[in-house]
């Protein structure tokens, strides 16, 4: 049955059946008739749940479905669109979600089964209706707390899980995911069909179709065409596309935005027109055919069909034109960088840099990291809206640091994040060394995130595992180059470990296109030391015994110095924990630049003074006068301003120092956050604003180079 579907969708556009509810309406129903004797006392009116009747009464969604496939119907509904945990809890009928699943299935299946062997030369397939379920996973119900959610992704899983699990053992042959109104639930669906497929050692045709909320064409969880496309492309679906909410002719532009840049076939089952003031459905069968069937003329659809107000006189209708027309081809793969927000961010050579916001990041933001610790979260999302305004393309969010509960840090600012359009618009990155704290962040985030990031330390099954998760929820990932023998330090090793990488992914089918190479050091600043050294021609790299590196710019004489960690912190000596005090760091670090500069070995005195600020993170160590550069330019300003980061080891779960920075030229610092230069050195401050913000070049760039590769 499997082959025949695919050959069938090759070779005409097949027809969806029609609204279900509608046809449930006209036999009158009572109380009693939904009950049966099954559950004639349970404790809660049952009217209105559909879903039921395929357990108490199987002959009248028999009937439904025949009428359906006398008109002509290719493909029909199971009556199981609320037959899950979470939408039959009202009903306090969650125990017999998988029964009601599989028992419709089952109804569906042999009135199917019947009018192929009737006609073989007209097969007829059962696709299992999947509903959005009655809670949104991606906004909250309590205007008082936006971070609050009435679902976790994993009891959406767990729910979807079960009614997929019995539509199969029903019979179906593909699951549809339906009137889609948030995006995170139909993720949750995607993903616990794959991991059901996976366990069944088989492939499970999956059809997606969301629904638009109102005129400006966008989910009601607030993602365009596009982005919605985008959030769902990872999952290799039978077919995407739209139903319910608009009529035929109202939903024709999204329908055309979908096929400009849907890779899978596409579906349309809309309603009859738009519903009158008594919730009625006013378009004629006629009517509803003649809009449908310019989808067909345009080459726009691969499937079509009804939702609400359609009768199978709406289907006859269509079965009438249907062959009168070509399917939609489906396009060749482009392998176009795609995430999304609410709007989506395609990464193209013409599209230049991609801009990263890193100040909703611990790790970089001393500022930021004091907000989270004191539960300001209204102030720090203040730092992420500041960041879109100043035209950063996507947000980088880490929580990583040892007086925060990452996970749970990650989940709040996620969901806030998503409860402010104007920040919600761009995707997220989602950024942590800690597995768990990305996996809290993939289950809020609605759009198309990057994770950042995995890399081969931990050997190939675990960079495997992680990999096949990140794309299960549907984000692209960062690759750092480390491997089992630490970080790759030279072109060689850069290139040995990209392709080793590059190949393991897309042998195991993760996309090209999603894979981002990070070829720099682990920690942020590394970034921009490289893009710096490019900028300024910068020649002077060396490393210290103690496994620092330094750069200095002795080319043009700007009073400009650097200093940044090893490549693997393991690496570091045991003398930078944390626990040394900080004098004994800014004599290590200040050994290193002096014996990058001047070729020896600083003697005692040279450092005379050290100021620590009251957070611990920066330092500021004052330079005995007539220091000069080692072409013999003096240096002008004598204050050097060392930041450091901490980050905690997983193995051992010591606190190390990894990041560190070392400016001429500025003579204030606050919290490590902000440098203000004086007057004569505005250069040195606005080249090292820009350096620090290059973080997205360097981003982009790498981006671009996975796209092309």
């Amino acid at each position: 049955m499997h082959n025949t579907l695919y050959d069938n969708l090759e070779r005409r556009i097949l027809l969806l059946d029609g609204g279900f509810g509608t046809m449930v309406q006209g036999y009158g129903l009572g109380e009693a008739e939904y009950r049966g004797e099954r559950f004639r006392d349970w404790s809660v009116p049952l009217k209105g749940c559909n879903d039921l009747l395929a357990l108490t009464r199987p002959e009248v969604v028999r009937e439904i479905h025949e009428k359906y496939l006398q008109a002509g119907a290719d493909i029909i509904e199971t009556d199981s669109f609320n037959a899950n945990a979470v939408s039959l809890r009202d009903y306090g009928l969650e125990a017999y979600a998988g029964e009601m699943a599989r028992a419709a299935a089952a109804v569906a299946r042999a009135a199917a089964d019947a009018a192929t062997a009737r006609n073989p030369q007209k097969p007829r397939f059962v696709a299992g209706s999947m509903g959005p379920t009655n809670r949104t996973a991606s906004m909250s119900a309590d205007v008082a707390n936006p971070a609050s959610r009435e679902i976790t992704f994993r009891e959406l899983v767990d729910a979807y899980t079960a009614q997929a699990q019995g539509l199969l053992d029903g019979g179906v042959d593909i699951l549809l995911i339906e009137t889609v109104f948030d995006t995170l639930n139909a993720k949750a669906a995607l993903y616990a069909i794959d991991l059901l497929a996976e366990r069944l050692g088989r492939e499970i045709p999956v059809m997606v179709s969301g629904t638009l909320a109102d005129a400006s064409g966008r989910t009601l969880s607030g993602q365009t065409v596009e982005a919605f496309y985008a959030s769902v492309s990872h999952a290799r679906l039978l077919s995407v596309g739209f139903n319910c909410a608009y009529g035929a002719r109202q939903l024709m532009p999204y329908l055309e935005r979908l096929a400009a840049v849907a890779e899978f076939r596409i579906s349309a089952h809309p309603n009859a027109g738009l519903p009158n003031v008594m919730g009625g459905y006013d378009e004629t069968p006629e009517m509803f055919a003649r809009d449908v069937s310019e989808y067909m003329r345009r080459g726009l659809v691969n499937i079509v069909g009804g939702c609400c107000g359609t009768t199978p006189a709406h289907i006859f209708e269509l079965a009438k034109i249907a062959g009168n027309y070509a399917p939609r081809p489906v396009p060749a793969p482009k392998h176009v960088t795609t995430l999304s927000g609410l709007e989506p961010l395609r990464i193209v050579p013409e599209a230049n840099f991609v801009n990263v916001g890193e100040r909703t990041n611990v790790a970089g933001s001393a500022k930021f990291a004091r907000l989270i610790r004191e539960g300001n979260y209204e102030e720090a999302l203040s730092v992420a809206r500041a960041q879109v305004d100043a035209g950063a393309q996507i947000v980088d969010v880490c929580m990583d640091d040892g007086l925060i509960d990452g996970a749970e840090a990650m989940r709040t600012f996620l969901n806030l994040m998503a409860s402010e359009p104007e920040i919600a618009r761009v995707p997220a990155m989602i950024d942590s060394s800690k597995w768990e704290v990305l996996v809290a962040g993939l289950q809020v985030t609605q759009g198309k995130a990057v994770v950042n990031s995995i890399s081969l330390k931990e050997g190939e099954a675990e960079f495997l595992r992680r990999a096949q998760e990140i794309h299960r929820y549907g984000a692209a990932a960062v690759v750092m180059l480390f491997d089992e023998r630490g970080q790759a330090d030279t072109y060689e090793r850069k290139t040995e470990v990209a392709s080793r990488a590059y190949k393991l992914l897309t042998d195991a089918g993760f996309p090209a296109e999603d894979i981002i190479f990070d070829e720099w050091m682990l920690c942020p600043i590394y970034y921009y030391v490289d893009i710096y050294m490019a900028q300024q021609n910068l020649e002077n790299l060396s490393t210290s015994p103690l496994g620092f590196k330094f750069f200095m710019n002795a080319s043009n004489g700007t009073d400009t110095l650097k200093v940044c960690t090893g490549p693997d912190p393991d690496t570091i000596d045991p003398a930078l924990n944390s626990a040394v005090d900080g004098g004994t760091m800014i004599d290590h670090a200040f050994e290193g630049l002096y014996t990058v500069a001047y070729g020896t070995t600083p003697t005692p005195g040279q450092a005379e003074s050290v100021e620590i600020s009251e957070d611990g993170l920066t330092y500021t160590f004052h330079l005995r006068e007539g220091l000069k550069w080692s072409d013999g330019t003096p240096l002008t300003a004598h204050d050097f301003v060392y930041s450091w980061q901490r980050a905690v080891d997983p193995a051992t779960g010591a606190d190390y120092a990894y990041m560190f920075e070392c400016i001429a030229g500025y003579t204030e610092a606050i919290n490590g956050e902000e440098y203000v230069a004086p007057a004569a050195d505005a250069s040195s401050a606005s080249t090292s604003e820009s350096a620090a913000e290059s973080v997205s070049a360097s981003t982009s760039e790498s981006a671009s180079t996975s796209a092309a590769a």
